[in-house]
């Protein structure tokens, strides 16, 4: 039986490479056109009758899919979507116009062109804290552990040891848990678990002006003026850090 496809899209992970890859083998019909949640309409960010679901999805309702399911989601170096994230938005926000700037959806994408980094990341009042924490901090455990994207207030004061524990026994109850470095470990399971033949290592689709590989953190960490804004982003990475390198994934240590 043709298994149901659930790419658990955490965003900064190369997801609209694995998406676009993913749509063209099932073809658009079979695609949920749900992509981000607010998309989502009276069936749910899930709605039943497609073979793939991929995007910034909440997960709560998984089980209401039929299976088989291949469900899977892709991790990154933790600093490196953190700086990703970072300049993504900055590149956003300098393409709209004035008025769409300034509507309260754009809030984020205002802040990152307004604010050096120091600012952005800890500055403001306490709702803007709660944006960037919901957005940075311990992101993949988060997400693992409460199954919504912005769920980090859900988890905020479990300890580390205990938040990553959880998160990792939930990852291990995917079908598969994959780096961004690697993605033909995911390009082989969608062949034999999925019936998919995709090309996904090397290929790039949204991705920023760099070259590919370059990475993020550095340039991010040179323009961070006060230590404890470094030090405070690293703590944003740590639990996610701990899980990667749990699973087997990974990271590079912070420059």
């Amino acid at each position: 039986m043709t298994p149901t496809i659930v790419f658990l899209h955490i965003p900064k992970t190369a997801g609209q490479t694995i998406h676009t890859a993913l749509a063209g083998a099932v073809g658009p019909g079979a695609v949920s056109p749900v992509r981000v949640h607010t998309q989502a309409g009276t069936e749910g960010q899930l709605p039943p009758g497609y073979r793939l679901y991929s995007g910034h999805l909440d997960w709560d309702m998984l089980e209401s899919l039929p299976d088989p399911r291949f469900t899977f989601t892709v991790l990154r170096d933790p600093l490196e979507r953190i700086a990703s994230f970072y300049f993504y938005l900055r590149r956003e926000a300098a393409r709209l116009p004035p008025e769409e700037l300034a509507h309260p959806s754009r809030t984020g994408m205002r802040m990152a062109m307004m604010c050096e980094p120091d600012d952005y990341f800890f500055g403001g009042d306490e709702g803007w804290k709660g944006f960037v924490r919901d957005h940075y901090h311990s992101a993949y455990c988060a997400y693992l552990v409460t199954r919504h994207l912005r769920g980090h207030s859900e988890v905020a004061d479990m300890p580390v040891e205990d938040l990553v524990t959880r998160a990792e026994s939930v990852a291990r109850k995917l079908d598969g848990v994959y780096a961004l470095d690697d993605l033909t470990a995911l390009e082989r399971d969608l062949k034999q678990r999925a019936g998919l033949s995709v090309s996904l290592a090397g290929s790039y689709v949204n991705s920023g002006p760099e070259r590919p590989g370059t990475r993020r953190w550095p340039k991010l960490s040179a323009l961070i003026r006060r230590p404890e804004t470094r030090e405070g982003l690293l703590e944003f990475a740590r639990a996610d850090q701990l899980l990667m390198q749990r699973l087997g994934l990974g990271v590079l240590a912070p420059a």
